[in-house]
């Protein structure tokens, strides 16, 4: 099936290319739209039903008429001469937000940005005095404003508010702060927008710039960009088409992960397209391109079909995940990988058939096999030394795992704290609770879904009070129904710190649960509250998707490999990665930084990303030391050979890999992420690919088959060893040369 898919691809390869363009195109304008639809940035809406948080949600929803998609903005008010506020003053803060309650916000558009391609956002906020400090030296007002807080559409509202709210306030000389999630996404986003495009545009340059060394082909170096821009559109679209038909809902940062899981792995993957077609027009300079694009694909289009479903089958053990967050992004993974495989199938064996020779002007390397150079140093270097380099690399990888001892869970926003919204926020903590502006809410329901009186509270409201760490209790408010009551509680603790978890898991839900009126149950939602259930639904998730997930991989390389040594060898490299990758990040940020600790997705994330891209570098170095068995020579000269072949692609594919992850870098609250894939790649590539695995293999000699151990043959005269660029005689192998 594959051979038929590459050769019609090859056969009609214009064709191929005119339909990959109009979908690419097309769907890459529509994306940004498709993708707003089924992006949600309430991190409690992941949650199964059964938490308690979750359940405080839906009350706050369907009974006080909270949007899902609502945030709220906290609006400091104060005097610009310092002074505290007066009666007078008061009211005329509270007149100014009364009239900005009235106004509409437009969202500001690109110039020439047609109105269709983007959601409109606009929008009235809701405003209404909050709380006035102990001291009278500011005023709050809360505004909500609905939409995805990370949404570029939803930050431009929220600026054109801000904006005006400073003019307004300005003018009757008051200055005012802006805190809350909202605030703090757009300030960082603004913050940032520089670091994104210098990124971006270094990602670029690298990818280039690799690509021109390696081929010396200005078209062979922007080839793998382009290609990737359209198969990524496409896919962009399948997965927002996909979760709106399924129901599914991502979160906001999914689709960013997706960008660059795509262009990372679809770089990689024309990249083995032309290590391996060059080297084939090396071997057969009187071949015609076209015939040759087409037996590379076939070849080589085995590789990319194992290295992608090893990923797709690592994030299908997502699907057991009872937090939605991680359901919902093995899926999304899943299908962008999946378009990209069929992109790796069908466009770019019709870019190399419909470029033919030309992909690699004006470079002449085609026209002759080059003489050894350090790929072949480095494999007789492996061959020589398999041991002491086995050591070496575990000595490695065995010491940054130890950095996992005494490894902690962060599950807070990881806000940056040099914003204005950070340092608004630290200014009310200065004379009001730290949770005045995010508060843990009790939901009181009658069981027997009647109404309720107000009064019946205030011996739960009373014994909230005396719990230690709670600042401030809020008086009992019923729903316009009278059928569900809350009552707000401000945590001396951030909301986002373990303390606060601490506090709303504990001591708060065992006081709503011992005070509440008989025939009432209550439910204790927030953000402290939510994160704290998040925190079991993820150590639940991890216990279960671990050894899933290494266990379909398992299996995926016992049916690939045939072998049942090999896949355990693989196993145990992949997992040692993992945590020397883990142990990295933990030493970095928890201990050398002093973060409370790594993200609570991380090694989840991490776990899934490295153990399965990973799997792809071991498969392919595997693979063709096996086929180097086949040939004629000692094991230890077939290893060299499989590592002197192999190095060049793995090599520039994993610098290219890691290079787009460390692009995350530039995602506001992405750095752990950015750093540990990064981390983690260059490791598999470098390291495990290169190294640990080929000294394992040299070490365990034929072996390492068993049962199947391949035995050398003695090729006939007319088909001699090919030269070190020329194609294995295997026609079924994974490996690239």
């Amino acid at each position: 099936m594959i051979r038929a898919l590459t050769g019609f691809s090859t056969r009609h390869a214009w064709k191929v290319i005119a339909l990959w363009a109009v979908l690419g195109l097309g769907l890459t304008f529509l994306s940004p739209m498709l993708m707003s639809r089924v992006t949600q940035s309430q991190t409690g809406e992941f949650l199964p039903r059964s938490y308690d948080s979750a359940a405080a949600l839906r009350i706050a929803e369907e009974d006080f008429g909270i949007k899902p998609d609502a945030t709220t903005v906290t609006v400091l008010v104060a005097r610009t001469d310092g002074k505290a506020l007066s009666p007078a003053d008061q009211q005329r803060i509270e007149a100014r937000a009364a009239k900005l309650a009235e106004q509409r916000v437009t969202m500001p558009r690109k110039k020439d940005e047609p109105a269709f391609l983007t959601p409109d956002h606009s929008q009235t906020p809701r405003i209404a005095p909050a709380t006035m400090a102990p001291d009278r030296t500011f005023e709050l007002l809360t505004v909500e404003m609905k939409g995805n807080a990370s949404e570029e559409g939803v930050q431009s509202v929220y600026r054109a508010f801000r904006d005006e709210a400073r003019a307004q306030y300005a003018g009757i000389d008051m200055r005012t702060g802006f805190t809350g999630s909202l605030a703090q996404a757009s300030d960082t986003t603004e913050a940032n927008r520089t670091a994104a495009a210098v990124g971006g545009a270094l990602l670029s340059g690298l990818i280039v710039l690799l690509n021109v060394l390696v081929f010396r082909s200005v078209l062979a170096a922007l080839l793998p960009l382009l290609a990737v821009a359209l198969v990524g559109g496409v896919a962009g679209g399948a997965v927002a088409g996909a979760a709106s038909l399924t129901g599914f809902k991502l979160d906001a940062s999914t689709p960013g992960l997706i960008a660059v899981v795509l262009l990372g792995i679809g770089v990689d993957y024309l990249l083995f397209l032309l290590f391996r077609f060059r080297e084939q027009l090396r071997a057969r300079p009187d071949q015609p391109a076209r015939e040759a694009a087409a037996e590379v694909s076939g070849r080589v289009g085995t590789a990319i079909t194992s290295a992608a479903l090893t990923i797709v089958a690592a994030f299908a053990t997502l699907g057991v995940a009872s937090f939605g967050q991680f359901r919902s992004l093995g899926p999304a993974i899943a299908v962008a990988v999946l378009v990209m495989l069929l992109g790796s199938l069908t466009l770019m064996p019709a870019l190399l058939a419909a470029c033919g020779r030309g992909i690699f002007w004006p470079s002449r390397s085609v026209r002759h096999t080059p003489r050894p150079g350090v790929a072949a140093r480095f494999g007789d270097l492996v061959a020589r030394r398999p041991l002491a380099l086995l050591l070496a690399s575990v000595a490695l990888l065995g010491t940054l795992a130890a950095g996992t001892v005494g490894l902690r869970m962060d599950y807070s926003m990881g806000n940056d704290t040099t914003t204005s919204a950070s340092a608004t926020a630290a200014e009310i903590a200065r004379a009001l609770p730290a949770g005045v502006s995010d508060p843990t809410t009790v939901y009181l329901v009658a069981k027997d879904g009647g109404t309720l009186d107000a009064a019946r509270f205030d011996g739960l409201a009373k014994a909230l009070g005396g719990v230690e760490g709670v600042g401030q209790v809020g008086r009992p408010v019923l729903a316009d129904n009278h059928r569900a009551a809350r009552i707000d509680l401000f945590l001396n603790a951030d909301p986002q710190s373990q303390h606060a978890r601490d506090l709303a898991s504990g001591p708060v839900r065992a006081a709503v649960a011992a005070h509440a009126p008989a025939g009432t149950s209550g439910h204790v939602g927030g953000t402290a509250a939510v994160f704290a259930d998040i925190s079991k639904a993820v150590d639940r998730d991890l216990s279960v998707v671990f050894p899933v997930a290494a266990g379909l991989i398992a299996l995926i390389l016992l049916l690939l490999l045939r072998s049942l040594l090999a896949p355990v060898v693989l196993m145990i490299a992949v997992g040692l990665g993992f945590a020397a990758t883990l142990g990295a990040a933990t030493l970095l940020f928890q201990h050398g930084l002093g973060e409370p600790g790594v993200s609570f997705t991380l090694p989840l994330v991490l776990f899934l990303f490295v153990v399965a891209l990973g799997t792809d570098y071991n498969i392919l170095i595997t693979d063709r030391i096996r086929e180097e068995m086949h040939g004629p020579g000692s094991v230890r000269s077939a290893v060299a050979r499989a590592v002197r072949h192999t190095t060049p692609a793995v090599a520039t594919a994993g610098l290219v890999l890691a290079g787009s992850f460390a692009t995350l870098a530039t995602t506001p609250g992405s750095e752990q992420v950015a750093f540990s894939m990064t981390l983690g790649i260059l490791l598999s590539a470098l390291v495990l690919s290169l190294v640990t695995v080929p000294a394992l293999a040299a070490l365990l000699g034929r072996s390492l088959w068993w049962p199947l151990r391949p035995t050398p043959a003695n090729p006939p005269a007319h088909a001699a060893r090919p030269s070190v660029a020329a194609p294995g005689p295997a026609p079924d192998h994974i490996g690239v040369r």
